[in-house]
């Protein structure tokens, strides 16, 4: 199985193949516009136009399930992305990443490259942990997204995939998207 395999809805609700994205490097993002990561969809609109040309998509998929950080519409989503941060690249209609109604597709990922730890030697990395142990400690374990700004970067193939963390920033995940982009 491969991203490719699954059909999810844009942000305007319309059926879309991810077999669309075949050949080119999926970044594959769980937002959220009231976070304290949400200023990360200005570095991942700068990762889209820099590398959109030679490859690059990214998909945000916005979820509610972390504090209720994302409670708006699926439209008032997009106009909030597209009128603070610019977003240009596809973002898809909102998801559950964990639990009984999780999307398939975050399923497939969570089993493709599973939770590798918190980056606890980072502010952002420690500060995750804590929120998650002090709101869903039932998450500190296993392969559960942690929380919003948790990013797969799907190789051009389809075959491999890397999961990082929501406190590694759009520029440190530059190097690893430039790295996919070449193979």
């Amino acid at each position: 199985m491969r991203i490719y395999d699954f059909t999810v809805k844009n942000i305007q609700g319309e059926d879309v193949s991810l077999s669309k994205y075949r050949g080119k490097v999926v970044l594959i993002v769980n937002t959220a516009s009231k976070c304290g990561f949400t200023p990360q969809y200005e570095g991942l609109e700068s990762l889209y136009r820099k590398y959109g040309d030679r490859g690059l998509v990214i998909l945000g998929f916005p979820c509610n399930q972390f504090l209720q950080q994302d409670p708006g519409s699926n439209g008032e989503i997009s106009s909030f992305c597209k009128l603070h941060f610019g977003v240009s690249f596809p973002l898809f209609a909102k998801i559950d990443v964990n639990g009984e109604n999780e999307a398939p597709l975050y399923r497939y990922l969570k089993q493709a490259a599973p939770f590798q730890g918190y980056e606890l030697d980072k502010a952002g990395g420690k500060t995750v942990h804590d929120v998650v142990a002090r709101h869903y400690p039932e998450n500190l374990k296993g392969d559960g997204i942690k929380w919003n700004f948790t990013k797969f970067l799907v190789s051009r193939d389809g075959s491999r995939v890397a999961r990082f963390e929501p406190s590694v920033t759009p520029a440190e995940l530059e190097p690893a998207v430039k790295k996919a982009l070449a193979e």
